[in-house]
């Protein structure tokens, strides 16, 4: 398995959060990979052979060999268990403890602040900022990411553990959908989601909408 072609495949605007995240991933572990685009406006994600092999039609979607896989989460964690440390760079702390915190900061991100994730969309992040203000249910969801964000990041630095993972970028993009609109956030978090904006792996993320 751990030789087998790998090929991701990703939204073709490159919004998607989820599809970055295993981007990143698959740079951060040096594995050389094959990138394929699925246009979903024109909803090419439900085609039977790509529905098929994604099973829930979604991006990102993963093939290893004959082996298909979606879903972020669990593509990040088929990518630790098929490529581990030493041999390749960690995506997740090594550290028990540190390690079910990342997996809660991802599960956190990907199953709560609907609303601030529906006012500011990756749009924001990678395309343009809107203008419009927050709604109330919005202005709630961004007070409880700035209360938890606050709490995971060490003061004076800019990251959650002490080396990187996979949750740092993770948090940066849903904290980037306000820094990067121009909505205020707190210096800490602003610094924090600023320095991992500028990590190689994301730069090269930001870069496939540029070529």
């Amino acid at each position: 398995m751990s030789e087998a072609p790998i090929t991701l495949y990703t939204d073709a605007a490159f919004l998607s959060p989820y599809a970055m995240s295993v981007f990143v991933g698959l740079h951060e572990k040096g594995l050389p990979f094959s990138l394929v685009s699925v246009d979903l406006d024109k909803g090419a994600h439900y085609a039977p052979t790509y529905r098929t092999s994604s099973l829930t039609a979604r991006v990102p979607m993963l093939q290893a060999g004959d082996f298909t896989l979606s879903e972020s989460s669990a593509i990040i964690e088929f990518l630790e268990d098929t490529f581990p440390a030493p041999d390749f760079a960690p995506l997740l702390p090594r550290h028990p403890l540190e390690r079910a915190r990342a997996r809660q900061v991802q599960a956190w991100l990907r199953s709560d602040l609907l609303p601030l994730r529906y006012e500011r969309s990756t749009e924001v992040v990678f395309i343009q900022p809107n203008l419009t203000p927050l709604s109330f249910e919005a202005t709630d969801a961004v007070e409880k990411l700035f209360d938890v964000a606050d709490k995971l990041i060490p003061d004076g630095t800019t990251s959650l553990f002490d080396t990187w993972c996979i949750a740092d970028t993770d948090l940066a993009l849903m904290l980037n959908r306000l820094v990067r609109n121009g909505d205020e956030v707190p210096e800490k978090l602003r610094r924090f989601a600023m320095a991992q904006w500028e990590r190689p792996s994301v730069r090269k993320w930001l870069n496939l909408r540029t070529n």
